[in-house]
Order: structure tokens, then sequence, then C-alpha cells
């Protein structure tokens, strides 16, 4: 039975589902069906979800624990119009609607589009956001620009997430979950007054392994493990009941052994059907090495060098809440660090040739944030604010070169010169870009009727930025040993893989990001909305060896959005249908580009392809038939295409000497599924005199093909995939214990993440989850 299949049955199944059903995402929780409503702070202010006039989803805490997701990369499964592709965590890309950040490494000096905020804390790098998701309330991912209340390069998206508060009344969570593949998880919050009504606290951890799904041939050693510890601690007090202060501490790190590259496919001819030079079947034929069989879902691959993903992120924040009666003010003020040191094996063989490639970060940041907004409801209720940002991002590279290298990459040089070059060379470089950011925005909303408003909202944005480059040869034969020839020979070998280099740049830019909105509730179940905006994203640093044609300064990006809804409730609320359409237009989009040289070795930057639109329509549907019964559907289509981008980087499959760039005006952006969406169900039967429950749930998500190169290249076409989760169990009425079985993946499917072509022949992809099972067990009070 297919995937499709199998949610079909039990869409199908007659049976009843859990009065503590996980909310649908995009639409109402299943106590809508009761008359609840949820509560989200998509606009700063707590609004309810189906009168906000902006296509968002909502991940509940009761989703959370019922699907058994606990981070964002399995969130996405959930949410149709999020894509997150993680190479590793630094390299992670997270779109919404086809835009954010496209499928490439990631570039200290540029930011994403899709901005993450935790706690009302902006997070500056993507792999901030890659740790367990801990004692969460809930997720919103807003859709489209949201640059006038959260600001700092939201021009595609928001990811808003809650934690819970500490709470005056004494209770604990305790989960254990254990599965193949040694996995085992433990979750576990704690949260009592410290002075009645006056002081709180919450303490939470989650301690999460799991061991690798591939197999490195070399030495038999596994990667893509997974092995994360996080714990949070908040403290609460209200002295009086018009004021709150909230402090949090958190520390997490991670480790995971990271990147093995699996062989996908080898080619050694370009689609014209001209051999490519010292293609791979030359290079490792001259080295006598066999390659592994194009096998990718034997998931083995072969590495002779260490290779490792460790992070660790830490920080503080306090927030204040003042209750001034027709006038609330909040302070948000944060400081956070985050460490990240990888090592990578450069060359995805058991020789010794790109020994080290790699670049660890040092990032630290702050932010202060002063907001003001009016309470209850006004002809005109307001929030404005002022907001402030700092960041420095410290970047650690080294490249490092083995003796396979001279061989492998310079048959026809002296081998004299090319071993002198090359073996045992290594270089080390440093960055670090600094911004600073100043911002002042406000909103209102006119309540022209009871059924009318209008929203209008401004943002000015200062930033300044400023960045220096520096690279140097720490390593290698000393070529003052060499005839003068023979050195200048060398050096100039050098100077192609990483030169000596050192400069500094910065850029200012002043930015204007709004938004209009007409929301008129048709009736009190059923709004309809029409909104224009704008976002900005700042300039970009190119801080790396900058290629010819590449320029140290980004320009800023700006994005144009159209964008109209419903959303409405039928049936006594039991069923929730939301739709949204909208058309994005984005001028100099920001684009990091990844390219591998003839030789080999690769070439990073970031750029401006002048014009990108998106345009698309998503769905949310929700079905509550009683508090038993839950099903949830929702859908996204995608049109997100380069509208000018005729200077495009050459695909490996077409010869870069002879046409070095080509025309992919008119094509898909990479990374984005034209089509996805996922389905829903939970149902459940009380039994022993409703003393228990037997539950059940299944979620399916399907994405159609996409492509993951800045080229386009056939050799990176992802084919499209779906992914089926299930889960039973049996529970205390109560909610005190519960008991369950789960399956992640349930039909095994084999699918790739994303796909990479090397230039000489070598395709490698990474490789998804495969199917995995377990049990959890837990408790609370």
């Amino acid at each position: 039975m297919t995937s499709a299949a199998v949610i079909a049955t039990l869409l199908a199944t007659p049976v009843f589902a859990a009065d503590d059903a996980p909310s649908p995402v995009g639409a109402a929780p299943l106590a809508e069906a009761e008359g609840a409503d949820i509560t989200v702070t998509a606009r700063r202010r707590d609004e309810d979800a189906q009168s906000v006039p902006i296509a968002l989803s909502v991940v509940s805490a009761d989703t959370l624990d019922k699907t058994g997701n606990f981070t964002l990369a399995q969130v996405q499964q959930l949410v149709p119009s999020l894509q997150i592709f993680s190479f590793n965590p630094r390299n992670t890309n997270v779109n919404i609607r086809g835009l954010g950040a496209n499928v490439a490494l990631t570039n200290d000096g540029l930011e994403n589009g899709v901005g993450f905020y935790l706690d009302n804390v902006y997070y500056g790098r993507p792999g901030q956001s890659q740790f367990d998701l801990v004692d969460l309330q809930q997720i919103e991912v807003l859709r489209g620009p949201q640059g006038t209340l959260f600001g700092k390069n939201t021009t595609a998206g928001a990811i808003n997430i809650t934690s819970k508060v500490p709470s005056f009344t004494p209770e604990f969570f305790g989960e254990l979950s254990a599965g193949d593949y040694g996995y085992h998880q433990l979750r576990a919050s704690v949260s009592a007054p410290i002075i009645a009504n006056k002081a709180a606290f919450r303490l939470s951890i989650a301690d999460t392994h799991r061991d690798g799904f591939l197999t490195n041939v070399h030495d038999g050693s596994k990667a893509q493990d997974y092995d994360n510890f996080s714990v949070r601690g908040q403290l609460l007090v209200t002295p009086t009941d018009k004021l709150s202060i909230r402090l949090i501490g958190d520390y997490a790190h991670q480790k995971q052994h990271y990147v093995l590259n699996i062989p996908v496919a080898y080619f050694g001819a370009y689609d014209s059907g001209a051999l490519i030079p010292n293609n791979l079947a030359a290079r490792v034929g001259r080295a006598g090495y066999t390659l592994l069989p194009a096998d990718p879902f034997a998931r083995r691959g072969d590495s002779d060098g260490h290779y490792q993903a460790y992070m660790k992120s830490y920080g503080g924040s306090a927030q204040i809440d003042w209750d001034l009666g027709k006038v609330a003010l909040t302070s948000v003020t944060a400081y956070r660090w985050w460490d990240w040191d990888p090592a990578n094996d450069g060359d995805s063989t058991g020789l010794p040739v790109v020994t080290k490639a790699q670049q660890a970060n040092r990032q630290r940041q702050f932010s202060q944030e002063l907001r003001a907004g009016s309470t209850g409801k006004n002809v005109i209720d307001w929030t404005a604010g002022l907001y402030y940002f700092w960041q420095t991002v410290r970047g650690y590279g080294a490249s490092a070169y083995g003796p396979a290298a001279p061989n492998w990459f310079l048959p026809a040089a002296n081998p004299v010169v090319a071993n002198a070059a090359l073996n045992g060379f290594e270089a080390n470089s440093y960055s670090e870009p600094i911004t600073k950011s100043y911002a002042a925005f406000g909103q209102a909303d006119w309540n022209v009727s009871d059924s009318l408003i209008l929203t209008a909202g401004l943002r000015f944005t200062h930033e300044d930025k400023r960045g220096v480059y520096r690279q140097d040869w720490v390593a290698g034969t000393d070529l003052a040993t060499l005839s003068p020839t023979n050195a200048a020979a060398a050096t100039a070998i050098r100077n192609q893989f990483n030169p000596r280099t050192s400069y500094a740049v910065a850029l200012k830019d002043d930015s204007l990001s709004g938004l209009a909105t007409l929301s008129w509730k048709v009736t009190p179940d059923i709004l309809l909305y029409g909104s224009y905006s704008r976002g900005s994203k700042s300039g970009g640093l190119n801080l790396t060896n900058i290629p010819t044609g590449a320029v140290a300064q980004v320009k800023p990006e700006t994005v144009d959005n159209l964008e109209a809804g419903i959303k409405s409730q039928f049936l006594d609320r039991m069923l929730t249908v939301n739709l949204a359409g909208y058309w994005t237009q984005v001028s100099d989009y920001q684009t990091a580009i990844t390219e591998q040289t003839s030789l080999g070795s690769l070439v990073q930057y970031i750029s401006n392809i002048p014009k990108v639109r998106s345009r698309g329509l998503e769905g949310d549907v929700s079905y509550a038939p009683s508090k038993w019964v839950g099903l949830t559907a929702s859908a996204s289509y995608t049109d997100a295409t380069y509208r000018s981008y005729t200077n495009a980087p050459q695909a490996p499959e077409r010869s870069a000497a002879l046409n070095p760039t080509q025309d992919l005006t008119g094509r898909q952006l990479p990374g984005v599924p034209k089509f996805t969406y996922t389905l829903g169900a939970d149902v459940a039967q009380p039994v022993g005199g409703g003393v228990v429950e037997i539950y059940g749930h299944a979620d399916y998500s399907h994405r159609t093909t996409f492509n993951t190169s800045s080229s386009n290249s056939r050799y990176a076409q992802v084919p499209g995939y779906g992914l089926l989760n299930v889960r039973a169990g049996i529970r205390d009425a109560d909610d005190r214990w519960d008991l369950s079985i789960w399956a992640r993946n349930l039909a095994d499917e084999d699918y790739f993440q994303a796909l990479s072509a090397g230039s000489f022949g070598l395709v490698t992809g990474t490789i998804g989850d495969p199917r995995t099972v377990g049990a959890t067990f837990k408790t609370r009070w």
C-alpha cells in the first residue's frame, strides 16, 4: 500500500478522536468546535488567529506533542509553504513561499529573508534555529513580508515561536522515548511559585540522541547522527497585577557527524558529448582508487578525513511588560552567543585530496526593543516602537590539501611544482561582518465600523555594516627552497586555490517598509482581507575570495507583495477554511552562489539577481465534528521564478569554457517545489467507562520535484516524495499519563533532501531519514 493510500484509509476510518487532538495547522484548534479561539501575537498583541488579516500557520504545543516533532525541520512537514534545507546546521536555508534563502552554502555577510524569533528575540544566524524546540506554547509561521512590526530582514516572512511561561500553579511534565538506531530522548519541565502570585520559575530540559543513518566504509563509522542537549530556565516576577518581568536564560549544544557525502551518479561527458577534461574517472584512475557504486540508498560514503558539525548556543533575555491603563509598554533586552565548530573532508572520496574545507564561527548579538501600544478596543488601535540590533560574526576558515591533491587537480603540471604547491598546503582565513541596525516603527488599526478595519504601518531602518576579510598561507612547502621559476609557478597554483588577500568593506543603508490592509468581517465567522506590503533586506558584504565579476558590496533587496485572503468558519465553528492568494515581486534578489571551478575547488559568493517573482495560492482546512475527531488538510501552490537572470552560472553538464553563463529567466527558483500538501487525522475511543482512551494520529506530507542548485543542473533535480508518520497509544482520560508507539516515514520512502553536481562529474546527495520506530511514555501533573 502506498503512503497516500495509507493516509486515505486512516482518514476514512470511522473511529473517534481525542479530547486533546492537535490543533489544525494554519487554521483553528480543535477546541474551536466548542467555540474557543487560538491566540497569536503576529501583530505584537494578543489576537484571535481567525481575526488577524495575515496569512499564517499555527502549530500548537498540542500538535507538537501528538506529532512528536521537536525540530524546525520536522515542523516544515506540517506547513506546506515552509521549506527548510540543511546541508549542516550552519548551512541551513529557510524559505517561505519560495523566498528567503536559496539552496546554497550560508554566507556570513548575508542575512536570511525569513526572520526567526523566540520569545520576541530575533536570532541572527540560521544555525541558531536548528536546536531542539523545548517546552513551547506554539509556533506561528507568518507568510509574506513582515517588515513593519518584525523588521530585521523578514522580506519572505517570519517564524515566531513562543515558549511556555512560568506558572503560579505547580506543574510537571516528563517524557521518555526510545527507538531504533539507538534513539533515546528525555524531555521534562517543572514550574512552581516561589512567592505566591508574585514570583514563579520554570525549568525545561531536552536531551536527544540518535545513531547515524549512514556508514563510512573507510572505517565503518556512522554518520548523520544526532546528539542535542538543551536547558532553559525562566523567572517570572509580577510585583503588581500591572507589571511583569520575565527573565530567560538558555544553553544548548549539539554534536553531529556531518557531512558524509553520498555518491548518487557519475558522469564524464558534457551533454554535447564532449569529454569533460580531467573528469572524475580520469582522476580516480590515476590515483588507483575505486569509487563506490552509485547506489545512494545503500547509505554508504567513503571519507578518509574527519567530519563533524558541533555547535553551542546560549543567551539571556529580559522582558518587561507594564500596563499603564490605556497604554501598555514592553521592553525586550537580549544578548546571545552562537559557536560553530565544523570539520569536513572536502573531496567526497577516501583519498587525501582536500583534507580541510570548513569555516568555524563565533557569533555574538545584542538587541533592544521598546514598544508601546494601545489596550482594549478603540477607534484606533496602535503599536509603535524603537529597535536596536548589533551583531558580529567572526569566521575562521581553513582549507588544506593532502598528498593526493597534486595528481588529482594538476595532472599536466610539473610534478615537482605541483607537489610543492599543494601537498601539505593549508590556507586560513578570517572574516568578520559587523552590523548595527536602528529602527523606528508604528502600525495602527482604524476601526471604521464593527466589521471594517483599515490597517497601515511604516518602519524606517538604518543599518551600518562593515567587514574585513583576509587569507594567508599557514602550512606547506617553503617555496623559497625551489628555483625562482618553480617557486613562481607554485605560487601561481596556490593563488588559483587560496590566494593571499586582505581587504575591508563597508556600507550604509536606509530603508522604508510598510503595509496597508483592509479587512471586512462579512459575518462574525467570515473575514475577507486584502493587503499591500513592501519589505526591504539590507545590503550584504562579500567576505570571501571574490571571483571575477562579483563585487564586495551587494545591493539591498526590495519586495512588493499583494495579497488577498479569506478566513472562515462554518457549522458552529467545527469547519475552518482559510485561503490566501499572493503576488510578490522582488528587485535585486540577494542570493548565495556556490560554484565549482574546473580544478574542482569551490568558489562561494553573494550576488544580486535583477528580478524574481513568487505567486501562488494557499489553503488550510480543518474539520472537528466532535471533540473525538479531528481532520486537517493544507496545500500550497508556489510559482517562484527568475524574471530577469541572464548571467546565471553555467550548469556542470554544459561546458563553462564555451559558455560561462546561461539565461535562467523564467525558471523556478532552487529549492521550491511547485505544489506541497499535508493531510492529518486524529482519532480516539474512550474505553473502560471513560477512564482511559485509545487514540491514533497520522500525518502525510508531499512535495513535488524541485531543483537544489544555483545553476539549475539537471543532476540536481530532486524527485518529489511523500512522508507518512503515525502514532497510536493509550492514555489516562485526565492526561496524567500517556503511552504510545510511533513510526516516522512509515512507508520507508527513499528520498533526497538535496542533490549537488560537481564540475568534473561527481553527483552527491543529502539523503532523507529512513523509517524509524519507537515508543514514548509521558506523564504530567
